[in-house]
């Protein structure tokens, strides 16, 4: 079990053990692996943070709860509570972990310093320009993915062992193609095999959903015959199994993995094609950051003295408030109303405002949108068409699937439909959308809606991104950052409920550091009338 009680804290991050897991009460998941799942099922009645693609599977495939699932987007900071009072908070902010689908690092802040998480990652450069670490701040406590911390373990990058993949497979033109992998990752190496040789991937139906949810070139069926590479799970490709299919047809198995696993037929591959960072970039990225600490993920794998040149002085251990210690030393059955209001509160102030739409122009780039959809799939099409080929592929982009159905509605990105939360009435020609950030959830204790994560739509300015299905052209429905004037005067009477004003105040005048009171005193504020 791969998961952490950070001390002095009330955060567990893929710990699931509630036996065991003391004074936590803020729980987080990284990413979907089983070893990072352990104890986690159906039975979950905690808040639980993770990124948008984690909740769905989350869900769909673990069963946990919608009303428990907090769905917070990658890239972006997330303010969350520390006690029940609204004294103390702490900000989130999740990365992408370049691992498997739905895999993100945490960097947390709060009163501990600043904390980060890597979950399972593969080091690339580009981590370090995300806004959130590029600032040059002090990472106290650093726990660190070391499943490859070992100098004498030599990997190559991802491009090379996908070159190394594609030139055995070329060795074999006439073979069938089994690829060995985990239930869930890898699924953008299957699809460049796919374009590199022109054929079809078969999969299984389960994987075949999640790779339309990631929004992957199609390239990907179900039908058995349809292609000659195959992704199967791990376990599948042993001796008896090799035996079975090259008595229909002469096959391969490749295994895309650094672990040390013994060949049991001549047949079988092992490319060491790694989502786990090897040393080197492991040390890269220590001598980076420069941590005060670093502490190992796999605890069967110490990091030894690796990174000790690597480290910045360390820090006195902070003393913990006195409203966290209460939270922390409160009873670990269920949330209490109280706090569960208070979260919602502090996700409330994340939406940021008004969005005026004119009815005709947002009719005219609906079908702009349409225009550069249907162009950009016709020249893809265009070019594949020159190139010969057997198997004939659509290498369009979909878009992330429309799963918004009785099972889950809302968690994921859907290119078809938006969901606006409140429309008022506005003058003449235009509409007003409150476009919340947040799926609403029921609570169980009271039957209100609670918040449970960001509600994704696609960014009108990136329409192209979106049409490629670019996971990273998903964020947050734009509003407004500011007014001229104030919004009072579109609130007709029936309209001045609390909710509404937090909604129609400008994320700039509301200060952080108040308690929950005060945000709503500051909202009442902003729309007392002009005297």
């Amino acid at each position: 079990m791969n998961g952490v009680l950070i001390p002095q804290t009330p955060i567990a991050v893929d710990f699931w053990s509630l036996r065991r897991a003391g004074s936590a009460r803020l729980f987080f998941l990284s990413h979907m692996h089983s070893d990072h799942t352990v104890g986690l099922s159906s039975t979950w009645t905690r808040p639980l943070y993770c990124s948008p693609i984690t909740a769905y599977l989350l869900h769909r495939h673990r069963q946990v709860s919608k009303q428990w699932i907090r769905a917070l987007e990658v890239g972006e900071s997330h303010v969350l509570p520390l006690d029940e009072v609204g004294r103390e908070t702490m900000t989130v902010t999740l990365i992408d972990a370049n691992h498997c689908p739905g895999s993100v690092m945490f960097l947390f802040e709060g009163y501990f310093g600043t904390i980060l998480y890597t979950g399972d990652f593969r080091y690339t450069p580009s981590m370090l320009k995300e806004p959130a670490l590029r600032l040059g701040k002090q990472i106290h406590t650093l726990y660190l993915d070391n499943t490859n911390c070992n100098p004498a373990l030599v990997l190559p990058s991802q491009e090379e062992a996908a070159r190394q993949i594609v030139e055995l497979i070329r060795k074999h033109p006439q073979h069938n193609i089994k690829i060995g992998l985990y239930s869930l990752g890898k699924e953008s190496l299957l699809e460049q095999l796919a374009l590199e040789f022109r054929t079809w991937v078969v999969l299984s139906p389960r994987r075949l959903e999640l790779v339309q949810l990631l929004g992957l070139a199609d390239v990907f069926t179900v039908e058995e015959k349809a292609g000659r590479i195959h992704a199967v799970d791990h376990m599948e490709i042993c001796h008896s199994a090799m035996l079975r299919w090259n008595q229909t047809h002469p096959t391969i198995a490749i295994l895309p993995t650094s672990r040390k696993i013994y060949r049991s037929h001549p047949d079988i591959h092992i490319i060491p094609y790694s989502d786990h960072s090897s040393y080197p970039e492991l040390r890269a990225f220590v001598e980076a950051l420069r941590p005060c600490q670093v502490v190992p993920i796999v605890r069967r794998q110490p990091c030894r003295d690796y990174f000790q040149d690597s480290l910045s002085p360390r820090l006195s251990v902070p003393l913990i408030p006195d409203s966290v210690q209460q939270y922390m030393s409160s009873s670990s059955r269920n949330p209490s109303f109280l706090w569960l209001l208070l979260e919602r509160k502090l996700k409330r102030l994340r939406t940021q405002g008004v969005v005026f739409e004119s009815l005709e122009e947002n009719a005219d780039h609906s079908q702009a949108d349409r225009d550069l959809k249907k162009t950009k799939n016709e020249n893809l099409s265009g070019e594949l068409e020159k190139q010969p080929s057997h198997h004939p592929l659509k290498i369009k982009k979909q878009p992330f699937l429309d799963i918004r159905n009785k099972e889950w509605e809302g968690a994921v990105p859907s290119s078809e439909s938006q969901k606006m939360v409140t429309v008022l009435t506005a003058p003449s020609g235009f509409s007003v959308h409150l476009g919340s950030t947040d799926k609403e959830f029921s609570s169980p204790e009271t039957g209100e809606e609670i918040s449970v994560g960001p509600y994704l739509v696609p960014r009108g300015d990136n329409a192209g991104s979106a049409a490629t299905g670019n996971p990273r052209a998903w964020m947050g429905q734009d509003s407004p950052q500011s007014h001229s004037s104030k919004a009072a005067p579109l609130l007709a009477p029936e309209y001045r409920g609390l909710a509404v004003k937090y909604l129609l105040t400008p994320v700039n005048f509301l200060q952080v550091g108040f308690s929950s009171r005060g945000f709503d005193q500051q909202a009442e504020k902003y729309h007392q009338p002009c005297s």
